[in-house]
Order: C-alpha cells, then structure tokens, then sequence
C-alpha cells in the first residue's frame, strides 16, 4: 500500500490500530508457546529427530494453503471477518494439540494450526498495509514489534511451564483460556470499510482481473529468505542448545526469549529508522547484522554465547519482514491486499525449506554447520535491498494499474 500524506487519523481508525496490534501480540504468543515447546511436544508423542522435518515442513504448506484460501476469503467478506474467526480458532487449536497422546492427532492439530495460521498472517497483515496507507507514514513495523511482544511473553511462559514442569495440557490449555476471550474482545474494534474506504473491494476486483507477479519476485525471495532464518530460530534454537551445547531445557528456551526481544528492541526503532534512512539503508543493514548473528550462534562455545547469537539475529531480522510487505504494497498500491496475500505465501515457502534444510544438515552434520546454510540465504538480502524502494512511476510492470 502506497504510503502517502493523510490527514489526522480520528479515534476510531486509532482504535482500529490498537486492535490490530493487540492481534499480531496474541498471534505472537501463540506462535512462541508452540514452536519453544517443540522438545515437549517430541516426549508426548514419541515423535523422533527424522520424522520432524516431516511435521515441521507440513505446517507450513498448509499455512500457505490457508494464506491463498484467506485472500478469496477476503474478496468475499472483508479481512477483519476472516480475522474475527480465524485467531480464536488458533487460540483453540493451540490447546487441543496439548492434549493428545497419538502421531495421528499430532498431525491432525498440527494441520489445523497450519491452516489457521496462513489465514491469520495473510489478514492481519491486509488490515495493516491498508492502516499504514490510512495513516500516510510507516506503521508496519510496529505492528510486528507486537507480535514480538508476544513471542516474548509465549517463550516466557514456556519457560516456566519447564522449569515447573507443568505439562502441555495444562501450560497450552490454561494459555488457550485466557487468549481466546482476548481475541474475541479484541476483534470488536478491527477496521473495515468505514475505515478503510473502498481500498478493499478495488483491491479485490483488480486481483480478480490482473496482478503482475514480475515487480514481486524480489520481495518473495527476501521474504523467503528471512523466513528460512526465523524459521531456523524459531524451530531448532531450542534444540540446538539442548543437543548441540547441552544445555537445560529451561534455559535452552532464552534463545528464542532473547531472539525475541532483540526483534522487539529492533521493531520499536524500525518505523523511525524507515522515516529517517529509508527503507533500503534499514534492510540492507538489517541483514549483514542477522548475518553476524547466525555466525556468533554457529561459533558458540557454550549456551550463553549461543543465546548471544540468536539475539543478535533477531535485533538484525526484526525490520526486513514488515518491509517486505509494505514494498509489496507501494509497488500495487490498489492491489495491496492480494500483495500481501501473495508475498505472506513466501513466508511459509520459507518456513518449508527451512525446517527440514536446517534438520536434514544437522543428521548429516552437526547444527553448527546447519546454521551456515540460513546465515548465506539472509545475507543475499542485502543485493535485493533496492527493491524495498518505492515503485517509479510507469514502472512498466504495473501499467494497467490505476495510478
């Protein structure tokens, strides 16, 4: 969505951030309860170190399958009504996959949350690209550094659940309480139309005619690229500690904390840095430090020199996805909503290569090396990075597009 001069926003299109931001930091917990209690999860089930890049690389496809499902949801209703039903379901979900006992009802829960969760990622980022054109300035990032917020919370309860040894049903149970009303309440106060004018429906009926995949590819692959790097983090973090640096559980589960955090830190900066710098100078630098992040990890002598590097990591990842979409939405800005729905697809084709990249490297290897194999793929970012810039006019892969 192109970012252009508005007006002030009322008290309503305020609200309707507020919500917004409210959902990326649920969706944040969410995500980190599951993906920092992945050791767990292979105890319950007995599910071994070869068959979970198979579990792993099915979430995703599924959650693509979901990100493609929710943009014709949305031409069809509205993405703040895929929003409303979508993140209880997953709160929901999140639960039932602490309950069982059997592979099969790992893979079921499993699916269902892939699916659900490519719905949500592809609407919530709908809503805030057309909230950042709303708004005339960068908010995206800030939208993310919710989510990040969140990751920080779910790692930290994970944490505890550890150290207390409180079991899946109760910690996924007893979070599933308490974010399910949340994200009934909160999806009260979304924005729709009365918001957001009719950027929407035109969004929807030029997708319907015609979206030029060429201006895009750059953006996929960046967006890939650094979802092959968080999911790097975010599905062998926890594991590279406890197997590779033999550390505890419990403290094993700081790497992602602190990975979080750092993308928190970096995320609360990052729309200002944009304003200032622009957004080239931001991913371009943003990449190098992620790049020196996986090399302090791959390099560690011990658990805390390990958690230094996935902290590090995050700090340098924290601003390159929320540009991702917001180039996306400059280069079709009366196509957002399918932009976003097409660049979000990449962040699952990021998560299916890298889960069972970085799995099949460390049987092969050791996680050390692995972790080179990620740490390459962000670094050529840094070459892609003029792609962040906003589209010139009568960009040829956009004629047709109303101006």
């Amino acid at each position: 969505m192109l970012v252009t001069a508005a007006a002030e926003p009322t008290a309503r299109l305020r609200q309707a951030r507020v919500a917004l931001a409210v959902s990326f930091f649920l969706q944040g917990t969410t995500f980190a309860l599951l993906v920092t209690c992945i050791p767990e999860l292979q105890k319950r089930y007995g599910l071994s170190d070869s068959l979970l890049p198979v579990f792993l690389a099915a979430v995703p496809i599924l959650a693509g399958a979901g990100s493609i499902g929710s943009e014709t949801l949305v031409k069809r209703t509205t993405a703040r009504g895929v929003l409303r039903v979508v993140q209880p379901a997953l709160c929901l979900t999140l639960a039932l996959t602490g309950l069982g006992s059997q592979l099969w009802q790992l893979a079921l829960t499993l699916g269902l949350f892939g699916l659900l969760v490519g719905a949500l990622d592809a609407s919530m980022n709908m809503l805030g690209v057309g909230l950042q054109h709303r708004y005339g300035r960068s908010i995206m990032i800030g939208f993310h550094a919710a989510f990040s917020l969140g990751g920080i919370l779910g790692a930290a309860i994970a944490g505890l659940g550890a150290h207390w040894d409180a079991g899946l049903p109760v910690l996924f149970g007893g979070a599933a309480v308490l974010l399910v009303p949340a994200a009934l309440l909160v999806g009260r106060r979304f924005a729709g139309p009365a918001e957001l004018g009719d950027a929407v429906r035109e969004a929807a009926e030029l997708a319907a005619r015609r979206i030029p995949w060429r201006p895009l590819l750059p953006l996929c692959a960046a967006m890939a690229f650094a979802y092959i790097a968080d999911a790097s983090v975010s599905n062998y973090s926890v594991k590279y500690l406890t197997d590779g640096l033999h550390s505890r559980e419990d403290l094993a589960k700081l790497s992602y904390l602190g990975y979080m955090v750092a993308m928190l830190l970096g995320r609360t900066v990052g729309d200002r840095a944009v304003q200032r710098f622009g957004a080239i100078p931001v991913v371009r630098t943003g990449a190098a430090v992620a790049g020196a992040g996986f090399l302090i990890a791959a390099l560690a002598p011990g658990t805390w020199a390990g958690i230094l590097g996935f902290t590090v990591l995050g700090l340098g990842i924290s601003s390159i996805i929320p540009q991702v979409f917001a180039a996306g939405g400059r280069l079709l800005p009366h196509a957002s909503d399918a932009a976003v729905a097409r660049l979000n697809l990449f962040n699952y084709v990021g998560f299916l290569v890298g889960s069972p990249l970085v799995g099949a490297l460390a049987q092969t290897s050791s996680y050390r090396w692995a972790l080179c194999a990620p740490m390459l793929l962000i670094l050529a970012i840094i070459p892609l990075a003029p792609h962040f810039a906003p589209a010139p006019t009568g960009h040829p892969d956009l004629a047709g597009t109303p101006a």
